[in-house]
This record gives structure tokens, sequence and C-alpha cells, in this order.
């Protein structure tokens, strides 16, 4: 993992389309700007946990969980 510091105003660039701005910095919130192109889907993260989670409970009916989660092992968090 890369840990940069950057003050207000101040971003930093993935590749050559993303862009992460610091926006403001108020106590122990940060607010970021994201630009990024329309095909590259941007989540929060527990947005996109929930996501995952979702399409999972989706997949696998809950009375066949366990069965199917034992056959691989258990579920790692």
């Amino acid at each position: 993992m890369l840990v940069l510091t950057r003050k207000p105003g101040q971003g930093i660039r993935i590749g050559r389309e993303m862009i992460i701005t610091v926006d403001e910095v108020r106590g122990h919130q940060v607010r970021l700007g994201i630009q990024a192109p329309v095909s590259i889907p941007v989540y929060r993260e527990e947005i996109y946990q929930e996501m995952l989670k979702a399409n999972r409970d989706s997949l696998v009916p809950q009375d066949l969980v366990g069965p199917v989660i034992s056959l691989f092992g258990e579920e790692k968090k």
C-alpha cells in the first residue's frame, strides 16, 4: 500500500485518467474529490462490500450457505 501525505487542494494521479484531490480536512474527516472516467466505477468501501454480500446472497439460498461454505473451508473475514 502506498501512503501519501497531502494538503487540501493537493491531489494524486492514478494512471492517466484518475485524479484524487483532497478537498477539505475537518477534524478526523477528509473530503476527497475523485475524477475518473465513467467506465471506472467508484464506490465507498462499505457500499462495495454490501454489494458483494448481496450478490453472494442472491446466488446461494440462505439454507445452503453453511453446507456450501463447509465444502470450501471456513469463510474468512
